[in-house]
Formats: C-alpha cells, structure tokens, sequence
C-alpha cells in the first residue's frame, strides 16, 4: 500500500469521524432541547398523581402515585369533557360540509371573482376572535342560541373554515384535470364527481382540516366564556378556568383535567400524523 493510499484512507477515518462527533452532538442537543419542551407536560402529570395535590411541595418523580385527583376531575368535569367532545366533532362536520365544497369550487372552477373570494377568506381568517365572539353574542341573544351547543358549534365552525378552505383548496388544485374530465366523460355530474374523484384523493387534507377543526374548538376559550352565561353548557377550557378558583390548594385534581382534556388532542396527532405528512395525490395518475 502506498504512502498516498494510506493519506487518503486517514483522511476518509478523520472525515468519518468528525461527521459522526457531529452527528453525536446534534442528537445530543436535540434530546436536550426536546427534554426542556416536554419538562412542563411531565411536571403537570406528576402533580396530578401526588398524593398533597401542592405543585410547590411535590417531588420530582411520584414514589406514591395517588389517583384521587383523577377521580375528584372526572366527578366534576366528566360533563365538561363530553360537552367539549360533542361540540369538537359537531365544529368538525360542520367544517367540512362547508369548507370541502367551497374548495373544490375555489379549485376547480375558472371564474374572476375567485380571486376576491379568496381575499375575503384571507381577511376573515384575519379577524380578531375577540370581534367575532362579541358580534355573535349579540345576534345569538336575538336568535336564542346563547347557552346551547348547537351556536358553539357553529361560532366554532366559523373560526376553522376559513382555514380549512384554505388546506383543501391547496390540495384540489394539484388534482389533475384529466381525472375531473374522464370523470365528466363518463356521465357524473360536478356532485359525483366531487364525491367519488375529488374527496378520495384529496383526503389527507380533510383529514388535517377535521383535525384542526377539532383542535380549534377543543381548545376554544373565548367563544365558551363569550357565549355561555350559565353552567349548563360549560366547555372543559371554561371548566378548568372556574375550577381554579375553587380548586386552589388541590392542584393534583387541576392537573389531572389538565391531562385528561390533553389526551383527545395527542391521540388525535398521534394517529393522523400519517395523513397529514402523505402526499395528497400520491398515486392519484398511476
């Protein structure tokens, strides 16, 4: 072997070894980073198994896990959580029964005005929450909608359309024209060709459009605390809001809605994580 194939094999180990110091450092770092963002969701689910409920006195591993704060939460907050429930999947049918076909029209047809439809969806996804909650409570306290389900779905749905049509739209126009027009070829109509072409292919997008719609009313407070006056339609965010005030020296039973509203949002993510990072016309052509 020769003295320059021995250079050249030293240079490719310290190549190799620097790369893999790097590699080593950035994992490094990253499980780092990783442990300081998650530290806050572990601290609230080892407050909600200490036996004191005292976040200050409690310590940093539960050695003595205690339920009770478990069971005092989904005492009083079972019906927050199946309200929250009800309204997120109602806020998620009515979403997408509005938004799927106002993006593919938005997609698919070829009109001027689509641009200033798209404008006019841009500045109402612009619009404050704070503004819209304080228009709505006015026109619910003429239509009787105050304190019901049915008008949280719907303020709910008015703040995850626009968005949706947004995600939809995006993935409809990527659809190709020659799919819709053997479709129109062969006798369907724009509604079957909506619903047996444009649906199926673009349906990684609904699903992340019905899991944001979710997530915007599962998450929603300021519509709950705007538009309900009294404690028989109380979401779980207003729950944990009036629980607090009563709950102040029992932090395990705070802590324990806390996770038991966090677990539907993290299956959810969990399960559609697929579908969302999924090409919306993979395979749409072959």
């Amino acid at each position: 072997m020769t003295t320059a194939t021995l250079n050249q094999s030293g240079v490719r180990v310290s190549a190799l070894r620097r790369r893999a110091l790097k590699t080593r450092a950035s994992t490094v770092l990253g499980v780092i980073f990783l442990a300081f963002m998650l530290f806050p969701i572990y601290w609230m689910v080892n407050a909600s198994l200490q036996p004191s409920g005292n976040t200050l006195s409690a310590d940093f591993f539960p050695w003595n896990p205690s339920f009770a704060g478990y069971e005092k939460a989904i005492a009083d907050q079972g019906k927050n959580l199946l309200t929250s429930l009800v309204i997120a999947l109602g806020t998620v049918v009515v979403t997408l029964a509005i938004a799927a076909p106002a993006a593919y029209a938005l997609a698919q047809f070829k009109f001027r005005w689509i641009s200033w439809a798209l404008l006019a969806i841009l500045i109402a996804q612009m619009i404050p929450g704070v503004v819209i909650a304080n228009a709505l409570y006015a026109a619910y306290n003429n239509l009787g909608l105050l304190n019901t389900i049915p008008g949280l779905v719907l303020a709910d749905a008015s703040h995850a359309i626009p968005f949706a049509i947004l995600i939809m739209r995006a993935s409809m126009m990527s659809i190709p024209a020659s799919i819709i027009e053997a479709a129109r070829v062969d006798g369907a109509g724009q509604v079957r060709a909506f619903v047996s072409i444009a649906m199926p292919i673009a349906k990684n997008a609904l699903i992340t459009a019905g899991l944001f719609a979710f997530l915007f009313a599962w998450s929603d407070f300021l519509f709950a605390l705007t538009l309900t006056t009294t404690d028989e339609i109380r979401p779980v965010t207003l729950g944990i809001y009036q629980y607090l005030g009563t709950q102040v020296s029992n932090w395990s039973a705070v802590m324990a809605t806390a996770v038991l509203s966090s677990l539907p949002a993290i299956v959810l993510l969990v399960v559609a994580q697929k579908y969302i990072a999924a090409g919306a016309t993979g395979g749409a052509v072959k």
